[in-house]
């Protein structure tokens, strides 16, 4: 069975560092501890006092004062690890952590985990070819040499770096090796871990070369894991559960969370707000509690991407319009279907083309599998056709020759229906109302990822206003908008209703819309 030797950086907090090494150490479990060197002496006496009679905890020999991006928290994490490896000969894995990490699983489901498949856990993608890099330097991390840091010497940092560029002193990278990047939260098993601490010990040029590079904790284990481990053994994915926001900084996780951290597919998160105590005593008891059963919905990222956005797009901050194109001629008439349902626009249109013989297209902006005629390439992609949008519908018009054209767009694509009311031609615009239930609403929140099968309940009680809200904003928004030529079809309608309002929007005659509003399975979901 795996014994996991967690190795723990810490800087801060030494009470809750104590309890975290008795939660790991209370369940067979070891931990080695690297307590920064520029932390108050006094809180590593203290931690060392609490857990000496400890035998699962070990300590670094050496303390290191670490720096954000430097090689110092390589090195502690090194320090840490050969600890670890010197004291616990019957460890299997070893676990990287941070202060603010907890468990979000039992330590009896994180080995049963580990058991599964003799590999080890990493992130490492081709620092060259992959985009893990968002923003900062890129390649300069490690053609030049770093003695400054760039957080607390900006200025030195920067200048260092500007005077190597103009005398060419760009360095060359080892050639046997191909450098990765990746998160720096790993488990790796104890063989990989003792070919890592060989490597080092014989490599003297490569461990010089990354002393100086920047950042070096995303680079220097997820390169060397690559070079010493078969392919087939790496499963390239950090255990710990970790969000960022747009801006680059760390999603801080608090007590109202627990629900949405148990079921993601991870053992650990990161990270934990101070303040949230209840969150630490419920994960706390969760490690060592047995026969827990953990249904695994995963959907945190989406749902977390989901609901903060719902205060920029279209409200805070509007999407940047792409370039605008020639127009699609006056003498055109686009129509324009939008509904949430898509299947029920998609057998409006579809009545449409059967009744009145209008040339259609449907969810053309929305969906990369809706049928486009070969047009060049432009239509290949989603990201190119709503880049070129003006283009694409002027070359449907031309393939079809027609005069009138049909187009479905999602509602909350405001900005592409604005923008071809923008243009000479004559453009009305239809939006079908329906009615949603509750299981529809959570249907389609587990469509689009906002929710699995195994989503906690609660979770999903949580979620529902919030859909529900986004639906009907998105509705406000069109009729907000006040676009010429806008019409209204509603689920709750009558026949009749319908018929006048199908007959306006087509430009057909009234008996043609009858057929299209009878349409006994429109509304069927």
């Amino acid at each position: 069975m795996a014994k996991i030797a967690y190795i723990l950086l810490c800087h801060k907090d030494p009470a809750g560092i104590i309890a975290q090494a008795e939660r790991l150490t209370a369940a067979g479990d070891y931990i080695a501890i690297h307590f920064d060197a520029r932390a108050r002496r006094e809180d590593y006496d203290r931690i060392r006092s609490a857990l000496a009679e400890n035998r699962s905890v070990a300590f670094a020999k050496k303390r290191r004062k670490c720096g954000w991006g430097e090689w110092s928290l390589v090195d502690a994490t090194l320090q840490a690890v050969q600890a670890a490896v010197d004291s616990f000969p019957r460890a299997t894995h070893f676990y990287m952590l941070s202060g603010d990490c907890m468990p979000i699983k039992s330590a009896e489901y994180a080995h049963d985990f580990l058991d599964r498949d003799e590999v080890d856990y990493i992130e490492s993608f081709d620092f060259f070819r992959s985009d893990w890099i968002k923003t900062g330097i890129k390649d300069e991390r490690l053609i030049y040499r770093h003695w400054f840091n760039e957080r607390t010497q900006k200025w030195l940092f920067y200048s260092s770096m500007t005077l190597q560029e103009k005398f060419g002193l760009q360095r060359q990278i080892p050639e046997d090796l191909a450098i990765q990047i990746g998160s720096q939260w790993w488990c790796l098993r104890r063989r990989t871990v003792e070919w890592v601490l060989d490597f080092c010990r014989k490599r003297r040029d490569v461990m010089r070369f990354f002393q100086t590079t920047w950042i070096p904790d995303e680079t220097f284990f997820q390169t060397l894991v690559r070079h010493l481990v078969p392919q087939d053994e790496i499963r390239t994915r950090t255990l710990t559960f970790l969000m960022f926001t747009d801006y680059g900084m760390p999603v801080t996780f608090y007590n109202d969370h627990y629900n949405l951290l148990i079921s993601q597919d991870y053992l650990f998160a990161r990270k934990i707000s101070p303040e949230a105590a209840e969150l630490k005593t419920r994960l706390g008891d969760l490690y060592n509690s047995e026969g827990e059963i953990f249904p695994i919905s995963n959907e945190g990222r989406s749902l977390f991407k989901f609901l903060t956005g719902r205060g920029r797009i279209g409200r805070r901050f509007a999407p940047r319009f792409w370039e605008t194109e020639a127009s699609l001629g006056r003498e055109r008439t686009l129509l324009i279907v939008t509904c949430k349902k898509w299947h029920v626009a998609k057998r409006l249109v579809e009545q449409a083309r059967q009744v009145a013989g209008i040339a259609a297209v449907d969810y053309l902006f929305n969906e990369s599998s809706t049928p486009v005629p070969d047009l060049g390439g432009i239509q290949t992609t989603v990201e190119k056709r709503t880049r070129h949008r003006r283009a694409l519908v002027r070359m449907l018009f031309d393939y079809w020759n027609t005069d009138k054209l049909i187009l479905c767009i999602d509602p909350a694509n405001l900005d592409l229906i604005q923008d071809f009311f923008a243009d000479k031609s004559t453009v009305r615009l239809l939006e079908v109302e329906c009615e949603f239930t509750d299981e529809y609403l959570l249907g389609h929140a587990r469509r689009v990822g906002l929710a699995g099968a195994s989503t906690p309940v609660e979770t999903l009680e949580r979620l529902l206003p919030t859909i529900r809200y986004d639906v009907k904003f998105e509705s406000d928004r069109l009729r907000d908008a006040d676009f010429e030529n806008f019409h209204r079809m509603r689920q709750s309608g009558t026949v009749e209703e319908n018929i006048g309002t199908l007959a306006a929007f087509f430009g057909i005659p009234k008996d043609q819309a009858k057929r299209i509003a009878e349409t006994h399975y429109l509304f069927v979901d």
